[in-house]
């Protein structure tokens, strides 16, 4: 069993909105993620993907693109992005979710011996935080806080623990975050985000922060290409 991550599909079956508007690296991306995906990717495999999934406005315009990642091999696990307007309670989303598709909000999962779990983060402070951001910010780290300790409760020992988030976890300064200090107590090692688009993001593709590696899975970061991470 591997571990794959990717992020930021923008999927668009129910919506008008065309991605190659953002430049050349979004020219017929669905189909070459998927043909990267079917050549390296297994049903015995587990692919992470980090938000920013559909632009549906309705969780009934979300299915078409919901389905179309269902055809693809392996298994599935998503966690809300920004742009995710579909995304309502997580008990409305796991119902109409494929199957091979697993959703998670302040909790985890397993698979044999590996666990997944995260949350969708928000922006870090820096010299434009404000206070909603501070607000929401807050939320999200103790929404991720709830997940970690959900790990705590099912985590055996021999278990390798990834983390999701949409938002970095860090500003552009790197400076320590809610999100990095929760999840260099935890112990886990790997966590993958997303959420940073085109050339001039200025991001990293691959961050070791306080023994924590950190992991841009934007697709057009990417190349379309999903990350093996394990």
């Amino acid at each position: 069993m591997k571990v794959f991550a990717i992020s930021d599909l923008h999927l668009s079956a129910s919506q008008d909105k065309p991605m190659d508007i953002f430049g050349g690296a979004w020219d017929n991306y669905w189909q070459i993620i998927k043909n990267n995906w079917t050549k390296y990717i297994t049903d015995e495999d587990i692919v992470l993907i980090a938000g920013d999934i559909s632009w549906g406005m309705s969780l009934n315009d979300a299915i078409p693109d919901l389905e179309d990642i269902a055809t693809l091999p392996g298994k599935k696990v998503i966690i809300r992005g920004n742009h995710d307007y579909w995304w309502s309670s997580i008990g409305k989303v796991r119902s109409v979710l494929p199957a091979g598709m697993y959703a998670i909000q302040n909790d985890a999962i397993r698979f044999d011996n590996v666990i997944i779990t995260g949350t969708r983060g928000w922006t870090c402070p820096d010299q434009n935080f404000t206070k909603e951001d501070e607000k929401i910010y807050l939320r999200e780290g103790q929404r991720l806080k709830l997940a970690l300790d959900y790990v705590d409760s099912i985590k055996r020992e021999g278990d390798i623990v990834i983390g999701m988030l949409h938002y970095p976890p860090f500003n552009v300064r790197h400076d320590s975050s809610i999100f990095t200090q929760l999840y260099r107590d935890s112990g886990i090692k790997t966590v993958v985000y997303g959420h940073l688009h085109g050339k001039n993001s200025r991001a990293e593709h691959k961050v070791n922060f306080e023994g924590v590696n950190y992991y841009l899975t934007s697709c057009d970061q990417l190349q379309n290409m999903p990350l093996r991470i394990l």
